[in-house]
């Protein structure tokens, strides 16, 4: 047996056994032949939290055949959507009783405001564990008329088996609750692969797996680098599906070691860079506070952050001002404080930020707000807010998953249309307008899987989530994520029909 770490939090006393082996069979156990450790950081101090067992490509091939014989014998169809719901319902049950420790592991790791880990996090996940619960028993097919006096064909829709699930370091707990749920709802079983910046919560929620009573093999979490179990994953033979979060390159990698190892079905929640339009008959107290939420929620760190702003000329001077102000307003700091945003992630996520910052710098865009260093530790980037950019510059191309915002003017409606679908990306876009003929032309034109309305950054567990174009394939979220973990199978009764010999 692996042996967990006592952490103690330095703000609140509290102290947390935390596993720091590889849980495979709902034990958590060495590697079988690596030595290797990945090293946790708390973003706010620079400081070294523990080390946990980094999983090899063998460590893979095991937790696979674990979840391969769950899958076979005491999962998939042999257990009643009826137990999979009641199991799910335990599950969410017990982060709601551990939500406070769970906020506070995931703060410490990632970095966000620990109130908004508590509240919106894990508050969300715990709420979609428990939709797709509802969903557990529900799982129904087709009867379909072939004739009516000699045949009949119905279909199936049947778990697709042993599935790899890869997620960020942005969501921990989130992306966790986005994957499992409906994958465990129709009777998948899963090898998880939570990122190696943030690996801590998910091997704390294995631990609760285990008290809701979920069977051995139906759930294992392997940390690892994504060059190693990512990979390892992605190529392996004996998988059925892989869902990833993250960046497009990765996404590209993994659609390709699937194509080229089994065929086996992908599902990508890939990069964006979302363009947010501010028209003049808009609320523009509201919407200046929807912008600021769309690139500063999460220190910006968001697929769907906002991070191409347009705003009509007519109210650019006006609406910038304003978003400068409360931009300036935000308090940033150590997620534990009275903070609305925290430290990015991580010093590799903190230098690519500032290296947009500076390519903005150096590219002759004007900065309204931020682009200023601070001393001290931590890994702490102040909202900044660039106007004067041209399309293109780096910060208005390329995702910088950061709190740095692009602003830009527009005139007329045709043009702003054009200026937000400029983008190889497409999972978010949103519109501030009162004019509601135009909010449904501009809906309409945006090329996004989700579009906001006088809104922005707002997901529900029961609308489908996903995006288009170089955003990634395939819809998280609400009944249709149900349908990236099925298979759908068509049998054909013949109950009247004789054939004739020869034929």
């Amino acid at each position: 047996m692996a042996q967990p770490v006592e952490i103690t939090i330095p703000a609140t006393g509290r102290k947390i056994s935390v596993p720091t082996g590889l849980f495979i069979n709902n034990e958590f156990v060495p590697s079988v032949d690596s030595k290797d450790t990945i090293e946790t950081v708390n973003p706010a101090t620079e400081e070294v939290i523990c080390s946990v067992v980094g999983g090899s490509p063998t460590d893979i091939d095991v937790a696979v055949a674990a979840a391969r014989k769950a899958f076979n014998t005491t999962w998939g169809k042999n257990v009643t959507g009826f137990e999979r719901s009641r199991l799910m319902n335990k599950l969410a049950d017990l982060m709601e009783r551990d939500a406070e420790m769970l906020a506070e592991l995931e703060t410490l790791n990632n970095g966000k405001p620990v109130r908004v880990a508590r509240d919106f996090d894990i508050g969300d996940s715990i709420q979609c564990i428990r939709y797709y619960a509802g969903w557990a028993d529900k799982i129904t097919g087709q009867t379909i008329e072939v004739d009516n006096k000699t045949k009949v064909a119905f279909t199936r829709h049947e778990p697709i088996g042993v599935c790899g699930q890869i997620i960020p370091w942005n969501y921990p707990i989130n992306m966790w609750s986005w994957k499992i749920a409906p994958a465990l709802a129709v009777g998948c079983t899963i090898v998880m692969k939570p990122s190696e910046v943030t690996p801590l919560t998910a091997l704390k929620l294995s631990e609760l797996f285990v008290e809701a009573g979920f069977p051995p093999g139906v759930l294992n979490t392997i940390p690892s680098l994504g060059s190693v179990g990512g990979a390892a994953l992605a190529a392996h033979l004996d998988v059925d599906k892989v869902a990833f979060t993250g960046s497009t390159l990765t996404g590209r990698k993994i659609m390709e070691a699937a194509a080229k190892s089994n065929l086996k079905k992908v599902s990508l929640e890939l990069g964006g860079k979302s363009p947010h339009i501010i028209f003049e008959s808009a609320d523009l107290e509201q919407a200046a506070n929807w912008a600021g939420l769309g690139i500063l929620y999460n220190t910006g760190q968001d697929c769907t952050a906002g991070s191409r702003l347009f705003v009509q000329d007519t109210i650019f001077d006006k609406f910038t001002a304003l978003l400068a102000e409360k931009a300036r307003a935000l308090k940033i700091g150590d997620g534990f404080g009275d903070v609305s945003g925290g430290p990015v992630v991580s010093k590799t996520q903190y230098d690519r930020v500032w290296s947009y910052i500076e390519s903005g710098k150096s590219e002759g865009a004007k900065i309204l707000t931020g682009g200023e260093k601070r001393p001290g530790k931590g890994f702490y980037i102040d909202p900044t807010i660039f106007t004067d950019v041209k399309p293109h510059m780096k910060i208005v191309r390329e995702e910088i998953f950061g709190p740095v915002l692009a602003v830009a003017k527009f005139s007329t409606e045709d043009e702003a249309i054009t200026l937000a679908n400029n983008t190889s990306y497409g999972l978010g876009a949103g519109l501030h307008s009162n004019d509601a003929n135009q909010c449904m032309r501009v809906s309409s034109a945006l090329e996004a899987g989700t579009v906001w309305v006088n809104q922005y950054n707002m997901l529900n567990n029961n609308v489908p989530f996903g995006g288009k174009k170089q955003s990634g394939i395939g819809r998280e979220l609400g009944s249709y994520g149900l349908e990236e973990y099925t298979s759908i199978k068509a049998v054909h009764w013949n109950f009247g029909e004789k054939l004739d010999w020869p034929f």
